[in-house]
């Protein structure tokens, strides 16, 4: 009966050490994503008064678990019953990062004309602030809800042939990791020019250290906002490029001379373009008609 129990506890063990090591391999394959996700939660979490950023910051958290409660299920009951479902749906999703990417580089080079706000315009009243705030937490959910798609589905990719029960711990914790680290770092960025102030106003004195690392903080929240916006756009490119060239046969060994980084950036970025010319031509001819 002890052997029994001790054979019991080794194989737990060996899924544990499986888990982990597949939840390391899936974390890297959401990593771009999760770049994005981080980027545009920072930028959706800022600009709003200092004492509402955190309270705005856990509604949106608790909306992100609560799209990864929904979603979960699904996906594997689709992995469960129609695997190739998956793949159908990654791809699916491969175009949607693509088009996301090709469409924040388009509006870089083509930025849209700024609305003229008249200046007797009055200040907002505090009901409008918060109905404001209740429309920017709908709208960075709902964008977490179809990057959560993406990092679920990517998360099930790498672990497709695995058993249902290996599937579920491994997907689940990347779910999980995926919610708390961005959020917490989010978290951490969105405070750091509160941060700065409270060293800045540490001491009465002019230029001391606390003043010049404070300053640093403040100073600092805009460029590093702008920068994860770089990044999470460059990440979704490659992140979509992969998807297509892992899960398109025809992609598989295309210049093979060229480094894979770059086959997948140049890949999800052509494929960017074409999602993005189609879905605006579509545009003018539903304008039109």
């Amino acid at each position: 009966m002890a052997s029994g129990f001790f054979a019991i506890l080794d194989d737990v063990a060996a899924l544990l050490d499986d888990v982990a090591a597949m939840s390391k391999i899936a974390t890297k394959k959401t990593a771009g994503i999760l770049g994005d996700d981080l980027a545009v939660n920072a930028e959706k979490a800022s600009g709003f008064v200092s004492k509402r950023e955190l309270p705005v910051l856990w509604a949106i958290s608790k909306g992100s678990l609560l799209n990864k409660i929904i979603i979960l299920p699904i996906a594997f009951l689709l992995s469960a019953y129609l695997p190739w479902a998956v793949t159908v749906i990654l791809i699916l999703g491969g175009l949607y990062l693509a088009y996301e990417g090709a469409e924040k580089i388009y509006e870089f080079f083509v930025p849209h004309e700024k609305a003229h706000i008249p200046s007797e315009m009055k200040a907002p009243s505090e009901r409008d602030i918060l109905a404001m705030e209740k429309t920017k937490i709908k709208s960075a959910i709902l964008t977490d809800f179809i990057l959560s798609i993406e990092i679920v589905i990517i998360a099930l990719g790498t672990v497709l042939n695995e058993p249902l029960s290996t599937q579920i711990a491994v997907v689940s914790v990347v779910a999980l990791l995926a919610t708390v680290g961005v959020y917490g770092i989010v978290a951490l960025i969105v405070r750091m020019d509160e941060f700065g102030l409270k060293l800045i106003n540490l001491n009465e004195r002019n230029n001391s250290i606390s003043d010049v690392i404070g300053r640093f903080f403040v100073n600092a929240l805009p460029k590093v906002i702008k920068a994860l916006t770089v990044i999470g756009t460059i990440a979704l490119l490659l992140v979509s490029g992969g998807i297509f060239v892992h899960n398109l046969d025809f992609l598989h060994d295309i210049l093979p001379a060229i480094p894979g980084i770059i086959v997948e950036f140049v890949v999800g970025l052509i494929a960017g373009i074409l999602v993005l010319l189609l879905l605006k031509g579509a545009k003018r001819i539903i304008g039109k008609a």
